[in-house]
């Protein structure tokens, strides 16, 4: 590699803290900025093995597709997946990238976002997918107020013609919502009448994917220090 080609790239490294340069013998060492990403992976991976049995009684429950997502830059990441038993073809959507607008993933993470980051990623042209993909972003805005209501969200064709899904929030133990607990399934199965019930088993998910991350809710209702009952136990026994 050509000396001043190596030179740039140190120094985009040093820009990000990545690398420094030793001040006594001016060589690259290692930088403190390797430590903010080792982080981040180790939490993602902490995320991941604490959410995966919930996701599999969630995958049990519905027998559908279930995704565990985050936020990665202007674009929802998928991080874990358990196929239902109902798929009938095995697609792993584990580290592909989809739009916000219109994933029901994509809308928990908008919908809990702080008011800056939501304007900010709602600034960007939103993509039409289907016909039935909300474009304006004065709408959207409108359903995302309704999710932080109901607690979960919905997207009925809007990603892909025949797929609908609905997701609720993981929350951090600070409170801040981290991630998106999602289920998916074609239309004809998954339809907009069964949402509701599917959406409030997911809410569950979440809700026990958050405890284990250490968040306690608090307010009217909550449970402190006493574990919820399953999504599938709840299922069989409520019905809903």
């Amino acid at each position: 590699m050509h000396k001043a080609t190596a030179s740039r790239l140190v120094a985009t490294l040093a820009h990000h803290g990545l690398v420094e340069r030793n001040p006594v013998t001016d060589k690259v060492r290692l930088g403190f900025g390797l430590i903010h990403l080792a982080g981040s992976a180790m939490a993602s991976m902490d995320l991941i093995g604490q959410a995966r049995p919930i996701l599999q009684e969630l995958a049990e429950a519905t027998r559908e597709t279930v995704n565990l997502a985050v936020l990665d830059g202007d674009l929802v990441l998928n991080i874990d997946q358990i196929a239902g038993t109902r798929s009938v073809v095995s697609v792993s959507w584990v580290g592909r990238r989809t739009p916000v607008h219109c994933t029901s993933n994509g809308k928990v993470l908008l919908a809990f976002a702080s008011p800056a980051e939501r304007e900010r990623l709602l600034s960007f042209p939103l993509e039409r997918r289907t016909p039935n993909t909300i474009t304006d972003p004065s709408v959207l805005g409108e359903e995302l107020d309704k999710v932080r209501g109901r607690g979960w969200a919905r997207t009925v064709e809007e990603l892909e013609e025949g797929l609908n899904a609905v997701a609720a929030p993981v929350r951090r133990a600070d409170g801040v919502v981290a991630a998106a607990v999602s289920v998916a399934g074609p239309a004809f199965r998954m339809r907009s009448v069964e949402l509701p019930r599917i959406g409030r088993l997911a809410v569950d998910a979440g809700d026990s994917i958050s405890r284990s991350m250490g968040y306690v809710k608090t307010g009217v209702g909550a449970r402190v220090g006493k574990r919820q009952p399953s999504v599938e136990r709840r299922q069989s026994v409520g019905g809903s």
